[in-house]
Order: C-alpha cells, then sequence, then structure tokens
C-alpha cells in the first residue's frame, strides 16, 4: 500500500485460519465479472486499486490521492484508471477529471486507528465506461463481526492482474473501522471488500492498511456509512480538476480501541 503498515496486537479475540488463499485472475474467464475492479496508476510510479461504483465514478482510499513522499497532493491530471487491467492491457483506460477524500480526512495526522474510517476517496472519470463486459458494483451498509467477505486487488509482485481472495471474514468493527483477515500488501491500498448475497458482489467497505493480529496477516478498511454520502456530497462541490483538501477532523471517543499501532513501511 502507498502511505501506511498497521501492526495490531492482540486486537481480536481469534484471527480466522479458514481464509482461502490469494488467486489470481489471470485469464478472461477468470476476470469475468471482476473488470469493474481496476488499477489506480498516479503517474509516479506508483498505483492503488479501485473499484467502479457507477460508470463514471471509482471508489478508493484517500491516502492514495497524496505524494507519500512529500504529502502533497497529486494533480489529477497524472492519474489514470485502468479498469480490468490484466497483462498488459486493460478493459476501458480514463483520465480523471475530479478526485476528492473525504472531508474529514487529513493525510499529515498522526497514523491512528481513527484515520482509516476516513480513508476513503472518490474519482470522477473524464468520461463515463459504458461497456457490455463492465458493470459496476453496487455498495451495501450490511456488515456484521463474523460476516463473510471477499477481496479482489492488486498490489506489489502481482500488479499485472487482479487477485481474488474469495473468503475472509471481518473480525472487529469500531468507529467506522473494519478489521478483515483478507491479505492485502502494498498497491492493495482503495480495494474494494465485497460481500456475496444471493449471487450479487456488493462492495462493504474499501482498504485502508495493511496489518498483522497475533502474528497473521489482516487488513484495516473504512466502512462505506456514511463516508459514501458524505463523499458524494463533497464530490458535487468540489470544481473540476482540483483535488479537496479535507478538514483534518477527528472521530470522537476512543479511536485507538483497536489497538493498532502504527509504523512506516
Amino acid at each position: 500500500m502507498a502511505a501506511v503498515i498497521a501492526s495490531i496486537e492482540g486486537s481480536a479475540e481469534e484471527v480466522a485460519s479458514d481464509a482461502t488463499p490469494l488467486t489470481e485472475l489471470s485469464t478472461a474467464d477468470a476476470t469475468r465479472g471482476w473488470e469493474a475492479v481496476g488499477r489506480i496508476d498516479m503517474g509516479r510510479g506508483s498505483f492503488c486499486t479501485g473499484a467502479l461504483i457507477t460508470p463514471q465514478l471509482v471508489l478508493t482510499a484517500a491516502h492514495c490521492l497524496y505524494n507519500s513522499d512529500t504529502g502533497e497532493q497529486i494533480s489529477v491530471e497524472g492519474i489514470q484508471f485502468r479498469a480490468g487491467w490484466r497483462n498488459g492491457r486493460a478493459e476501458a483506460y480514463r483520465g480523471v477529471r475530479r478526485a476528492v477524500a473525504h472531508p474529514d480526512y487529513d493525510y499529515a495526522a498522526p497514523r491512528q486507528i481513527s484515520r482509516v474510517a476516513h480513508d476513503l476517496a472518490l474519482l470522477e472519470l473524464d468520461r463515463p465506461i459504458r461497456s457490455g463486459r463492465i458493470s459496476p458494483f453496487e455498495t451495501s451498509y450490511d456488515l456484521t463481526t463474523g460476516s463473510e467477505v471477499g477481496i479482489v486487488s492488486y498490489a506489489e509482485h502481482r500488479s499485472e492482474a487482479p487477485s481474488l481472495q474469495e473468503i475472509c471474514h471481518v473480525l472487529e468493527r469500531f468507529g467506522g473501522v473494519v478489521m478483515v483477515s483478507c491479505s492485502v500488501d502494498f498497491g492493495s491500498s482503495g480495494a474494494p471488500v465485497f460481500q456475496v448475497r444471493d449471487g450479487v458482489a456488493r462492495i462493504v467497505s474499501v482498504v485502508s492498511s495493511k496489518a498483522e493480529a497475533r502474528g497473521e496477516p489482516v487488513a484495516l478498511a473504512g466502512e462505506l456509512q456514511p463516508s459514501l454520502d458524505q463523499l458524494r456530497e463533497a464530490l458535487d462541490h468540489a470544481p473540476d480538476t482540483i483535488l479537496n483538501r479535507g478538514s483534518g477532523g477527528r472521530l470522537g471517543g476512543n479511536s485507538n480501541r483497536l489497538s493498532a499501532k502504527f509504523v512506516r513501511p
């Protein structure tokens, strides 16, 4: 991932051991149904993962919009979304017209669990993606501890094709933060966490950080409610080709209840 690694010390009662391994979606058949997940190239040799939720909106992580070396915002002119990127080709290529981070996200804030809850962003593409092969994902707020979820992501050493972890689990939830037993790595930031019901995959959260719980790899993700509505409102008021700064607000209450400690990669 682009900016942070979290180390969680005994914060989960038990890390789920029945998560399925990552499967590379390297063929057209394997990728079918997941083409709306894409690689977001940031124009500086780095990338994140994102997913279409409408023909023109991509959901990803807010920290992807910042240069990890300087902390400066990345110009949208340098960002490209590659839907269904696989083995050197994408189903669609789009530039970005506008990008907004969650209004309460503050990239310069200390690396705390509370920041994960606001680590979401929307990209408005320069043109909608309208293709019979690419269907934007629905979103859902129906998420509980113990829920079975899955993840599709790009990452370091698997940047040329997405990988699917079909089954992992929600281990903990607090203050808009979800800890899941999914395997992520650098580049997985912004990856959609899915829940499949009645054969339909819906996005329920977005990967923020790589983490560890009792020696097992996990991920920290931000919940969509109420963040997604707040992001849509921020986008409605954002001028073209301007990345909003966010207000740097903080969550109330005990923001470190998940016992997380952030360290630099």
